[in-house]
């Protein structure tokens, strides 16, 4: 008859090629403080270059690392102006983080699409309300005949209205995610030297 373990010896048997140290305990921490630093380098509460260098040797990869996955995921299509501004101050970082020119080149290229984007956007939903503004007006006048008082509908309320917009929009997005893919994979390709 076999012996029969505690659960303690069996817990002990599965853990015992995980190898849990101080050093990897200190990475770990060293890449949660690279993610808090990017949120205030995010908000320009602090410098980056300075708490790098403020960093033991040995912990900057985990620091970089964690300023790395916040950085990157901010680099997206803009949806509004203030949204640029955001994308800009991200892609400072990653230059500083990935230090190569390549990189820098590219990430500019990539900011002046996405001003572009911004501006094609405003012209897209501008013209589309243009189109669509005598449609609905036919919509507002027949409401108001039928309800016996002056209606008025919020074009972005309208499904018709709506469908039309989001078909433009989201073709217009696709031309320029493509691009901001191209430089995310682009980043990380380069920050983790392949």
């Amino acid at each position: 008859m076999g012996r029969i373990k505690s659960s303690l010896e069996i817990a002990l048997e599965r853990t015992e090629n995980i190898k849990s140290g101080k050093s990897s305990i200190e990475q770990y921490d060293a890449k949660q403080k690279g993610k808090k630093l990017a949120n205030a380098y995010l908000t320009d509460s602090v410098n980056l270059a300075d708490e790098i260098k403020k960093t033991p040797e040995d912990q900057q990869n985990s620091l970089k690392q964690g300023i790395f996955d916040i950085l990157i995921s901010m680099v997206a299509l803009p949806v509004t102006k203030e949204d640029e501004k955001r994308i800009e101050i991200a892609g400072k970082g990653l230059q500083l983080i990935i230090n190569d020119n390549r990189f820098t080149v590219l990430y500019k290229q990539l900011t002046q699409a996405l001003s572009q984007y911004v501006k094609e956007a405003a012209q897209y939903s501008n013209a589309i309300l243009q189109q669509y503004t005598p449609r609905l007006r036919q919509k507002e006048e027949e409401l108001s005949r039928r309800m016996g008082r002056e209606v008025h509908i919020d074009p972005f309320q309208d499904p018709e209205f709506a469908a039309v917009y989001n078909q433009h929009i989201n073709a217009l997005k696709a031309n320029y995610e493509g691009a901001v893919e191209q430089v995310r994979e682009e980043a990380r390709r380069l920050f983790t030297g392949e």
